[in-house]
């Protein structure tokens, strides 16, 4: 992989991408992912007023129903999108290494920095500050917020560097975390959501008032159990390994499986954090528009 190449996003993806906006969800009153208005005026989804066409408008802006009426041509002005700071915070852990029966060349990490780049093109479309927060067995790794092109530059270099390794860091050497995000930013978390102390943190961020999402990313062996034979199911992050027949244990695999994510949906329902999940055989923007609340 070039380490300075961008995260591949492909086009039917980046051409979904532009009909979504990020919303820090507190700040608007709204659920989700959607526009966040300011009372400044400018291009936007909330109509203010209209204006004389200036040239350098953009022709969608044009009222084309008055200018039919009144055979002049009139701007629309909206409420203009307030920026804020999306701060992606990403599980690189050493199950983030796992990889599905199906498709052994992509691991969950691969599905999670590509939708991590999703993100970074939504807040970059909206002219939004940005910055990633990546945990693994060597502790936490930041990149400071910032906008423009090569603030995304900066950020898909260290998603090319992530190695999926290790456990989650200890509760103190995720201060960074606290002293990054603050309370009017939106913090994105994408990872398998299994680690208990990283649902403690987020359930702590929320407390704190800030706006929290979490986007569950689970490989399809996950969510199928697609084993009909002796397996060796291994943890990858505390090396305990288990023996059994696929065909013999799957029942009450799907069904401990689903009792714990309803627990996880209901535990972080409590804590106001919006929680999407999505596989890694469904497309990259699946879990974003969900999360808008339309299949756009």
């Amino acid at each position: 992989m070039n380490a300075h190449a961008p995260i591949a996003i492909p086009a039917d993806v980046r051409s979904r991408l532009k009909a979504l906006r990020l919303l820090p969800r507190r700040a608007s009153g709204a659920q989700g992912i959607g526009q966040h208005a300011s009372r400044s005026r400018g291009a936007g989804l909330e109509f203010a007023q209209y204006r004389a066409y200036e040239p350098g408008d953009e022709l969608r802006q044009i009222d084309w129903k008055l200018y039919a009426r009144s055979d002049r041509f009139f701007v629309r002005e909206s409420e203009r999108e307030s920026p804020v700071t999306v701060w992606l915070l990403l599980d690189a852990t050493a199950s983030a290494g796992q990889r599905d029966r199906a498709r052994p060349e992509r691991s969950r990490l691969d599905h999670i920095n590509a939708t991590a780049a999703c993100v970074v093109e939504l807040a970059l479309q909206q002219g939004d500050r940005f910055g990633l927060i990546a945990v693994n067995g060597d502790g936490v790794q930041v990149v400071a917020a910032g906008s423009g092109a090569r603030q995304r530059d900066r950020i898909h270099l260290l998603l090319h560097r992530l190695r999926a390794q290790g456990r989650w860091p200890a509760a103190e050497a995720l201060r960074p975390v606290w002293e990054r995000v603050q309370s009017t930013d939106l913090l994105v978390a994408l990872g398998d959501g299994f680690d208990e102390a990283g649902t403690v943190l987020l359930e702590r961020l929320a407390a704190a008032r800030r706006d929290v999402m979490q986007v569950q990313i689970l490989t399809a062996d996950e969510r199928d159990f697609p084993f009909t034979d002796g397996h060796r199911f291994r943890d990858p992050e505390i090396g305990e390994e288990l023996l059994g027949d696929g065909r013999a244990v799957r029942a009450d695999y799907l069904a401990r499986f689903a009792e714990a994510q309803a627990v996880l949906q209901a535990r972080l329902q409590r804590g106001g954090i919006a929680h999407v999940v999505t596989h890694t055989d469904q497309p990259l923007d699946a879990p974003l528009r969900q999360l808008a609340g339309s299949a756009r």
